[in-house]
């Protein structure tokens, strides 16, 4: 009991809740809702794609299943749920969402008219060869690592990107 105040101090409700909302808000607009600006990316496309880098799931191997790399980058990195991640890997491998695409995508994608697409059960994946241009370099020290969610993994803070 010794770790907590002895004394209570009158806050108003209304004021804490603004202020403790508006710092929770701009931590995740900071943190996640806003692409980094040093290689362009939010962090769950740079999970995604650095998932896929790990595996050697890269353009010139064979496609694997898009439930095996939400798997990994949730395992690994990014415990905030199966469809976001699996959203962010989607509209990397549509050429209409993106202009150069980072996901070679194999089954439904979905379409430009809105059609979603398919569960990732169905799908499957690999990095498209201009990703490799993101990820050159990487094992080179040209980046900082950080520690995942549980810190038993580590994960580049930004891409090396040429």
């Amino acid at each position: 009991m010794d770790q907590f105040a002895k004394e209570t101090l009158p806050v108003s409700l209304e004021e804490e809740m603004r202020r403790s909302y508006l710092d929770y808000a701009m931590s995740v607009i900071v943190g996640r809702a806003l692409p980094d600006v040093r290689d362009g990316l939010k962090p769950v496309h740079r999970r995604v794609l650095y998932a896929m880098f790990e595996t050697n799931n890269v353009w010139n191997r064979p496609y694997v299943k898009c439930a095996r790399v939400v798997g990994d980058v949730l395992g690994k990195y990014h415990p905030h749920g199966d469809n976001a991640t699996y959203e962010a890997l989607v509209r990397m491998a549509q050429d209409f969402s993106m202009r150069y695409t980072l996901i070679d995508g194999q089954g439904n994608f979905g379409s430009i008219d809105g059609d979603p697409a398919a569960a990732y059960r169905y799908t499957e994946c690999r990095l498209d060869r201009i990703a490799s241009e993101l990820l050159a370099d990487i094992d080179k020290e040209t980046v900082d690592f950080v520690a995942n969610y549980d810190g038993k993994e580590q994960e580049p803070s930004a891409l090396p990107t040429k």
